[in-house]
């Protein structure tokens, strides 16, 4: 089932109030419950509310949000991001404490998804068990990787509709599980799409570089930070036009297509981030159902190829 992008407003009453307050949210209506003394301010998650999807919270401005270990701010706007993971646990609790009033919780409710099995064989079997050298690599490599997606740069980039980066057939979906030679590994975080080597990887929404590396997993990799704590990245790349630092506006070419690091042929991953949560970059499009491989992306739309299942 898909969770169509929607608003939920939440108007603040002073009736119900319990405790510091509880905010309610569930994906299919609109909730009203009381949450601090501040009666005119209203709240609003906008986004897809479903495991993997990603939320525009308008909170009272410059509040701070806490959900588990995580801690981030709002802007002055009132303005943060939220993004749900793979196996997201339902509902999830955001705690808001605002400047000038009582802290309260809300509590939002998403849709779950289903997760293909994906088998793929004809691996070096050192992608698949990596030998002690390799694993040292991977191991920086993450180093690296996680210290880009700890960044949260104060840009809204992540506000327009996306578009998609690289033309090509659908070989791979967000959440699959994975079967490498015949051994189950962790799932995949990434949509792929397939195409000849060379094949131009556009930035689908203005951004910030902030990681360029040749990894030992993901090859030529990038990193483009949308903002308020919002990234995707491109792996497997063939040649890189970036460098760390580099403003980038949307569909401008900053790679291109290849099969460096695991990969079986040319393709391009593209994943998504919010903080250390991978997110679906399907999410960012409303599709008419999700994707499947074979399904095709030209010009910008996704041509659906129900045959090929």
């Amino acid at each position: 089932m898909i969770a169509f992008r929607k608003k939920i407003t939440l108007a603040l009453c002073g009736a119900l109030i319990v405790g510091t307050g509880l905010i309610s949210i569930a994906s299919s209506q609109k909730v009203y419950a009381a949450a601090t003394t501040a009666a005119s301010e209203q709240l609003s998650v906008e986004g897809r509310l479903i495991q993997g999807g990603w939320a525009l919270i308008h909170v009272p401005p410059m509040s701070q949000l806490e959900w588990g270990q995580r801690k981030w701010q709002a802007d002055a706007q009132g303005r943060a991001l939220i993004g749900f993971s793979r196996d997201q646990a339902l509902p999830v609790s955001v705690r808001i404490t605002p400047p000038d009033h009582p802290r309260f919780d809300i509590q939002i409710d998403l849709t779950k998804k289903d997760y293909l099995i994906q088998r793929i064989d004809g691996l070096p079997q050192r992608f698949v068990t990596p030998d002690p050298e390799a694993q040292a690599r991977i191991r920086r490599d993450a180093a690296l990787a996680k210290a880009a997606r700890d960044l949260m740069l104060d840009r809204t980039d992540f506000m327009v509709p996306f578009i998609w980066p690289a033309e090509g057939t659908i070989t791979g979906v967000w959440g699959s599980q994975r079967i490498l030679n015949g051994e189950p590994r962790r799932p995949h975080f990434g949509v792929d799409i397939a195409n000849a080597t060379g094949t131009p990887i556009l930035a689908p929404a203005a951004g910030e570089v902030t990681l360029v590396s040749d990894m030992e997993l993901s090859g030529g990799t990038v990193f483009v930070d949308h903002g308020y704590g919002l990234r995707s990245d491109f792996l497997h790349l063939e040649e890189i036009f970036v460098q760390v630092g580099d403003q980038v506006e949307q569909g401008q070419v900053i790679a291109t297509m290849g099969a460096t690091g695991r990969a079986t042929g040319p393709h391009l991953h593209w994943g998504m981030s919010w903080m250390d949560i991978r997110v679906d970059p399907e999410e960012a499009f409303d599709l008419p159902r999700r994707l499947q491989r074979g399904d095709q992306i030209i010009n910008n739309r996704v041509e659906f190829n129900d045959s090929a299942q």
